[in-house]
């Protein structure tokens, strides 16, 4: 189930705020939302929800014993931990548990296939074709898995270190585990960021509103934005071999494609959170405004970014080691990163590319050439490094990116043929998304922003572009949500 779906917003929505406010206790609540959560999570395979909740039991008790509550009645008080106080054999291996058990899921269910098709075209390159594994079990990627793991490590990390307390109540935590607006395509919801709203929360008309307002914005960007740009870039890299300008189109629409699907979602995650009296942090901040890569990852993904670096970059050292230290965690972050993103080579050199620019701004910091030109060039030349780490974000395998690039760089030999697909591309309506899309991304207002105060006006604009969007949304056969695959 997708929010940009008559499904869930003339039914199950309704349903979900419904039952939700009709509970006059917060535990009930969280009961409503769990439930739901499966509902909704169980929707495409009800299999989904059994690996989720095994994570979710395994966390859930490895947090009472870090936090020394094992044994201990519901009722009874959590002590939070001693931030950097010595921690016991137990409450070690409680943490070690349930990092491992979290990271087993992870890689079984993402990358068994992938290990087993790299293994194979190993042994095939060495001529050892009669080591191949012929396997006919292929496992399918859980939903939302990269998601939910991370968010249910936090837990276990934060209770250790002492940033937050450990949940008694069993449904309180499965609720902040399972809850369907974050849980298939994010934002990353640490604990420590929603503990004390999990206990304690205010539901307001201001919040209902604002949050409305996210959904309303976030269902406009993805139909009226995302979908059309995503049809053009669909259409330029399942082409095969296409004129330099042709690929330029094609990867500058996916930039937009990825940008505004990913953003509404997240805008709509936070707005639906809004309406249960949830604040979740901003997860987007105008990244194609970075004029680094190194300011790229502080605007772009910020719930992922900030996990890397808090419970990975920082506990590998850091830049607390030296350089040489420092750009092989960068490396070793970013190269995680593009793994955690797709099980393929692509991700790899996606993740290596971001790596390398940011050790390369990291060894040169504000004595470098960019900080000697002009604050445009720095933005465009920035741009320009993004679209081509897309590239291999988009490509379906390696030779298909190279390929790409060849011809971004007017290199490759086009096809016969090639030049029928500008007829469908370069259509008025295409056009006018892409520059729509421009526009917005370089000149507009964050949603985050625009929704702070909501004036008369503002309300009608977004009501409006609320209906227009449930207009089209009914005319559109295209309708993917690109972070729901990861």
């Amino acid at each position: 189930m997708v929010f940009s779906s008559h499904l869930f917003i003339f039914y199950f929505l309704p349903l979900a705020l419904l039952l939700y406010y009709a509970m006059p206790k917060l535990h009930l609540r969280h009961l409503v939302l769990t439930l739901l959560s499966y509902l909704f999570y169980g929707w495409a395979n009800p299999l989904f929800v059994v690996l989720m909740m095994t994570s979710t039991v395994i966390d859930y008790f490895c947090g009472l014993i870090i936090s020394r509550q094992w044994g201990g009645a519901w009722s009874e008080p959590v002590l939070e931990l001693e931030e950097g106080g010595d921690r016991s054999k137990m409450q070690r291996v409680a943490l070690i548990i349930s990092i491992c058990s979290n990271l087993t899921l992870l890689g079984f269910f993402k990358y068994f296939n992938f290990g087993i098709s790299s293994y194979n075209a190993l042994v095939q390159f060495l001529g050892l074709e009669a080591w191949n594994f012929d396997l006919a079990l292929r496992v399918t990627l859980p939903l939302g898995i990269s998601f939910y793991t991370f968010q249910s490590m936090s837990y276990s990390i934060d209770v250790y270190r002492g940033h937050a307390k450990a949940i008694r109540q069993p449904v309180d935590f499965f609720c902040y585990v399972s809850m369907f607006p974050q849980l298939v395509a994010g934002p990353i919801i640490r604990f420590s960021e929603v503990a004390d709203q999990l206990r304690n929360r205010t539901h307001t008309i201001e919040k209902f509103a604002r949050g409305a307002a996210f959904v309303a914005l976030g269902l406009t960007k993805k139909v009226l934005i995302a979908n059309p740009c995503g049809k053009v870039a669909d259409v330029v890299f399942d082409a095969g071999v296409v004129s330099c300008l042709d690929s330029w189109y094609g990867v500058i629409a996916y930039s937009f494609q990825i940008y505004f699907d990913f953003s509404a979602y997240s805008d709509m995650a936070i707005g639906l959170g809004l309406m249960m009296g949830f604040v979740f942090p901003k997860n987007f901040d105008s990244p194609y405004h970075s004029k680094s890569i190194t300011e790229f990852w502080r605007r772009w993904h910020i719930s992922l970014s900030t996990w890397l670096r808090d419970y990975l970059y920082i506990p590998l050292g850091g830049n607390r080691k030296g350089p040489v230290r420092t750009y092989i965690n960068l490396m070793l972050v970013m190269l995680l990163g593009g793994l955690w993103h797709g099980a393929s080579w692509n991700f790899v050199i996606w993740g290596g590319i971001h790596g390398v620019m940011l050790s390369m701004e990291r060894k040169h910091g504000k004595s470098g050439l960019s900080a000697r030109v002009p604050a445009l060039v720095r933005l465009l030349f920035t741009y320009t490094i993004v679209l081509f780490t897309w590239v291999f974000f988009r490509a379906v395998d390696l030779p298909a990116a190279l390929a790409f690039c060849k011809s971004m760089i007017g290199v490759q030999q086009v096809e016969a043929g090639s030049s029928l697909i500008q007829g469908v591309i370069y259509q008025p309506y295409y056009l006018g998304s892409l520059l729509l899309a421009a526009v917005i991304t370089w000149a507009g207002i964050q949603t985050w922003d625009f929704t702070r105060r909501l004036t008369s006006g503002k309300v009608v604009l977004i009501f409006g572009l609320f209906i227009l969007s449930l207009i089209i949304l009914t005319t559109q056969s295209y309708n993917p949500f690109i972070y729901f695959i990861f």
